[in-house]
């Protein structure tokens, strides 16, 4: 494999709304560089990038691809993003390791949901961006229209540097607005020709303004350019890179992926306008176990220092890291330290990746992205590095997930297959998780929407063969009192032999300071006698476990033994304990019982526009608003509480409500009284429940 110098390397993340061709662009790159001899189609399901059996299934990407092209001397590690908001955690990953991103754009479609949001990102993640206008050959492709959209939307800075030769039907090639020439295309071959005389003022005009753009990057080049001066093509495409990588210029080239045409453009400003990893900025590194920063410098010679940014379970090596590499070089068959865990790892074999392919390489120089196998300890968002120079990086920041359904296998005989199964795909998966809850001793598991958790359901099914049923969760309502009662329990039985005798009386009221069980004894003389007491106790917490109203746990009690009588021969702990239970029911049911729900405190962005919908939404689920306030760009931060049986499905109908532009997150905040409507519908679906 030829070793390529860490300038000589790009990390480019393509990202964007889904559906505008990101894959395919990925696949025409490897096809015209000699990478494959085929050109892979999503629509055929022979893509390169998209392999996963649900990603041919569904056409539709789920995972971040990694691909690697060769240009003009330069190696290029594609990493291609779904772009459907349920697989958002993907493009975080890639943009943490990227140090360049495409946001890749539909000619017919224009600016999209997705295309905010990955110009968002982009913006978070600092990351130097060009965009690609694709599917110029679509019918309805209209550039510019689209580059009127992104311009309203992103500013002035969004500048072409190509233009399309005809669209829909009759796009045959594009001009080149630095270079000024102009390419037709045959079967992905370019072929000089002269610029078509209509574009020749557009192209003029474009030019003056991209000049003007690029030449604030260089003092030298401004002075000259304001004079009146023209810029040499040297200064030109110099100041166009520094202007990409620094932020003021974003360059807009149009191609068509399935057409092959004007990808070599692209790639040759995909080299020349985005940094090397020399060049980019590094995440920030810290001393282990401290707040001291160290300075990472993108050189071979330094102490090795890496990533990981994406954990993948593959069906020959087992599970597979894919990770950067910020300083440093490393060898396959090499021990390095987990600074993040604190253990020693073996870096077996290292890969190359492309697509599902894994190249043999024996070093992984800075700047470039590998793979290696069967990590003992290692997950995603580790630091790798040398033990006698440790540093952390600053953990991916992935999103937190805020979907759950409950799973439960289709077969008795997988509920122990289904745990192992779900924590081997949490591993691979930072927004998604696993939890147990005991209250309603469910398995619940975590995404980012509803289809998320379906692709995990049917790679259950196809990696560890487990058939499983999502269904609504449970709510983990709780019982209490509001009022106070006395009631008597008697448990006495006489069958032959020894009897069984327990008698007890008991008072309940809430706990004055918010304690979830209280237990006063009050027994004066002996009417129960000492050795009794504690099952008194154990009865009524059993109880209380079990729940009354409707099965749930009972909170907030002060339970007082206040008198009782015992038999000398036939008491026993058993008799007092079912005593107990059956004086506290008697008495709770006399004390107004009511029912408790989980109330969450909820955090919803949204932009302005939305502002309406979202609160009239709240009331509806029984929400109190707390207050407003905007948080720039347009978007305004909505502080509610509301119940947590009305949540359970909002992420995807806050997307319905927002076109996906509206983001929330929650925590628990307290346990609230339900309304008696709600409580009795509670209580009969439970009773039900209980009699099938």
């Amino acid at each position: 494999m030829k070793a390529f110098s860490t300038e000589k390397i790009r990390n480019v993340a393509f990202i964007g709304h889904g559906g505008t061709g990101k894959t395919s662009l990925g696949d025409a790159l490897l096809y015209i560089t000699g990478q494959v001899n085929r050109l892979g189609k999503v629509d055929d399901g022979n893509s390169i990038l998209d392999y996963d059996p649900q990603e041919i299934r569904r056409n539709v990407s789920i995972n971040t691809a990694l691909a690697f092209c060769e240009w003009s001397g330069n190696k290029i590690n594609m990493l291609d993003t779904p772009g459907y908001f349920d697989f958002v955690g993907e493009v975080h990953g890639a943009l943490q390791v990227a140090d360049g991103a495409v946001i890749v754009v539909c000619a017919a479609s224009g600016v999209e949901v997705g295309t905010e949001k990955a110009w968002n990102m982009a913006e978070t993640y600092n990351t130097p961006r060009m965009i690609l206008i694709n599917k110029m050959d679509r019918e309805n492709a209209d550039f510019g229209k689209v580059l009127e959209e992104l311009r309203s939307r992103f500013g002035n800075k969004v500048t072409p540097i190509t233009l399309p030769i005809g669209a829909a039907d009759t796009f045959t090639g594009v001009v080149d607005i630095v270079n000024e020439k102009a390419y037709k295309y045959t079967n992905g071959k370019a072929e000089e020709i002269p610029v078509p005389a209509e574009l020749a003022d557009e192209l003029s005009s474009y030019r003056e303004e991209l000049m003007e753009a690029v030449a604030v990057a260089d003092e030298e080049v401004m002075m000259k350019y304001l004079e009146g001066e023209p810029l040499t093509e040297e200064e030109f495409g110099k100041c166009l890179g520094i202007g990409t990588a620094n932020g003021d210029v974003v360059p807009v080239i149009c191609v068509s992926a399935s057409k092959l045409i004007g990808l070599d453009l692209f790639l040759n400003y995909c080299v020349h306008c985005l940094p090397s990893p020399v060049d980019c900025n590094i995440p920030e590194a810290r001393k282990p176990n401290s707040e001291d920063l160290v300075e990472i410098v993108a050189d071979p010679s330094q102490p090795f220092a890496a990533q990981v940014f994406k954990t993948m379970a593959d069906p020959y090596v087992g599970r597979l890291s894919l990770f950067r590499v910020y300083a440093g070089q490393v060898k396959s068959d090499s021990n390095v330290f987990n600074s993040t865990k604190g253990k020693d790892e073996r870096l077996s074999q290292l890969y190359l990746i492309r697509g599902k392919e894994q190249i043999p390489v024996d070093v992984v120089t800075t700047g470039d992205i590998a793979a290696v196998a069967k990590l003992q300890v290692t997950t995603t968002s580790d630091t790798l590095c040398t033990k006698d120079k440790p540093v952390v990086f600053k953990a991916i920041n992935f999103p937190q997930a805020s979907y759950a359904v409950a799973v439960t296998p289709k077969s008795r005989a997988d509920e122990e297959k289904i745990s192992s199964g779900l924590s081997r795909l949490a591993e691979e998966d930072p927004t998604f998780r696993v939890e147990r809850t005991v209250e309603t001793k469910e398995n619940l598991i975590w995404g980012m929407g509803d289809l998320h958790l379906e692709i995990i359901a049917s790679r259950l099914k196809e990696k560890f063969g487990v058939e499983v049923d999502l269904v609504d969760p449970k709510v983990p309502y709780r019982e209490t009192i509001v009022g106070k009662s006395q009631a008597e329990g008697k448990h006495k039985k006489q069958s032959g032999g020894r009897g069984q005798y327990g008698h007890v009386i008991i008072e309940i009221e809430p706990t004055a300071d918010g304690k979830e069980f209280e237990f006063v004894n009050k027994i004066f003389g002996g009417a129960v006698p000492k050795q009794y007491v504690p099952a008194v106790e154990k009865g009524i917490v059993e109880t209380m476990e079990e729940g009354v109203l409707a099965g749930y746990p009972v909170v907030g009690i002060q339970a007082t033994l206040l008198d009782g009588s015992y038999h000398s021969v036939d008491s026993s702990e058993m008799a007092f304990k079912i005593a107990a239970s059956m004086a506290f029911k008697k008495a709770f049911m006399e004390a107004n019982p009511v029912l408790l729900e989980p109330v969450l405190l909820a955090e919803i962005t949204v932009p302005e526009e939305y502002m309406g919908d979202i609160m009239g939404d709240m009331n509806k689920r029984r929400g109190r608003i707390l207050g407003m306030e905007p948080i720039g760009n347009g978007l305004q931060l909505i502080k509610a509480h509301v119940p947590m049986s009305e949540m359970f499905k909002y992420t995807v109908e806050l997307r319905s409500m927002t076109q996906g532009r509206g983001d929330f997150r929650t925590e628990f905040y307290a346990y609230e009284q339900v309304p008696h409507d709600i409580a009795e519908k509670v209580i009969a679906e439970a009773k039900k429940a209980d009699d099938e």
